[in-house]
């Protein structure tokens, strides 16, 4: 197939592309590279150096002798290029990567609440109407998060895949429809993804754009079969307070002698997926789809569920690296409960990867061999849900 993957230099995106690049797909990256000027602005880049692009790109080429091309666009901006490139490559196939992806940096201030929305929104937004124009045949593949469902408004009942039977009553009548599972984001960036939900529902019904949506669980691991072929392919290890995902986060505080802190109870139970489980998702879903005409289809991309506390305590016995327990910046519950189909995936091929020894060590490991680019100053959590009250009307 001929796939472009917005985003496609990002932590997820750029294991993605040499994936698919691997199984003999034409491959194209569309990337601005913010994330890389994000690092500079947090002042905490990747644990693992992330070589430029084009050192990236060539180091593929000399591995694999299989060419991924790069495109440099911002989605969210460049409408003109968007569209003119979707007319030049016809794409059988787009991955949708492109959008800020922390939680914690969308709450850092009232400029990265903003920025991501004007970010997410309007790069999916342009992205649909692109493909209107010049590749309505594609199939787009977005990567969503779990986080649209929410966690814990419905004690004990599984969580579909996106859609749910539900009885609307009004004016003394009663009608029986399925609708989107009832939204509940956590953040601003978890909101911006719900706004994509109605998005793709617009454009699935009125263009009849054909739209695989990932709910995708917490990404975990760093290394996959192809970013372990050459020291310059590299995956990114975030590890601060708001890129770093919580998993990643404790393996890496445990290479390094850092208590492992757990934020509130620590009873927050999340949705968790290995990165190679990513990628073979993706593959998977490019591999099916829903036809022109037909509703979005929505997969829950994930493979088991854990307490944060129980991953700290894992870890902390498998270590000996004490846990901390600290405040929570975010507005949550500190308990909840998290039942999730993923029927899909799993009848796809998708044979999941679970928590294991070896790939913890592994993990481990890499973040030890890098362990001199840690900045601990940075390890914890600096973004609030809640901003504080004035010193003035907290007096009163």
């Amino acid at each position: 197939m001929n796939i472009i993957i917005l985003g496609g230099d990002g932590f997820c995106g750029w294991a993605t592309s040499l994936h698919l690049s691997a199984l003999g797909h034409d491959v194209t990256i569309v990337d601005n590279l913010v994330r890389r000027r994000t690092d500079e602005e947090l002042g905490a880049a990747s644990l693992t150096p992330i070589r430029p692009i084009e050192e990236r790109l060539e180091a593929w080429r000399e591995t694999r002798n299989t060419p991924i091309d790069f495109v440099p666009i911002d989605v969210a901006k460049d409408y003109d290029a968007l569209e003119g490139l979707l007319a030049r490559k016809q794409p059988d196939a787009i991955v949708h990567f492109a959008e800020q992806r922390a939680a914690p940096y969308s709450m850092k201030s009232p400029w990265h609440k903003r920025y991501t929305v004007d970010n997410n929104v309007n790069a999916t937004s342009a992205l649909l109407c692109a493909m209107v124009e010049a590749a309505p045949d594609a199939h787009l593949v977005h990567l969503g998060t779990m986080g649209v469902y929410g966690y814990g408004k419905t004690k004990g009942m599984m969580i579909p895949e996106g859609y749910i039977d539900a009885t609307l009553r009004s004016g003394g009548e009663e009608a029986n429809v399925e609708i989107l599972y009832p939204v509940d984001p956590g953040s601003i960036y978890h909101m911006t993804k719900t706004l994509d939900q109605l998005l793709f529902a617009y454009y699935a019904k009125n263009d009849g754009l054909r739209i695989t949506d990932l709910h995708q669980g917490i990404v975990w691991g760093t290394s996959t079969r192809e970013t372990d072929l050459d020291e310059r392919l590299v995956n990114r290890f975030d590890y601060d307070g708001d890129y770093g995902t919580v998993l990643n986060r404790f393996l890496m505080q445990a290479a390094i002698g850092h208590p492992l802190t757990v934020h509130g109870t620590g009873g927050q139970t999340r949705a968790f997926i290995h990165i190679r489980d990513t990628v073979r998702c993706i593959e998977l879903a490019l591999g099916s789809g829903p036809a022109r005409g037909e509703r979005v289809r929505i997969l829950n991309q994930m493979t088991e569920t854990h307490r944060v506390r129980d991953l700290a305590q894992l870890i902390s016995q498998k270590t000996g690296v004490p846990v901390e327990f600290m405040d929570n910046p975010r507005k949550e519950a500190p308990e909840n409960e998290l039942v999730v189909a993923n029927d899909t995936l799993l009848k796809l091929g998708l044979e999941p990867t679970r928590l294991s020894e070896g790939l913890l060590d592994e993990v481990v490991n890499v973040a030890a061999r890098y362990r001199d680019r840690c900045d601990p100053s940075r390890i914890v959590c600096s973004s609030r849900w809640v901003r504080p009250e004035p010193a003035s009307i907290a007096a009163e």
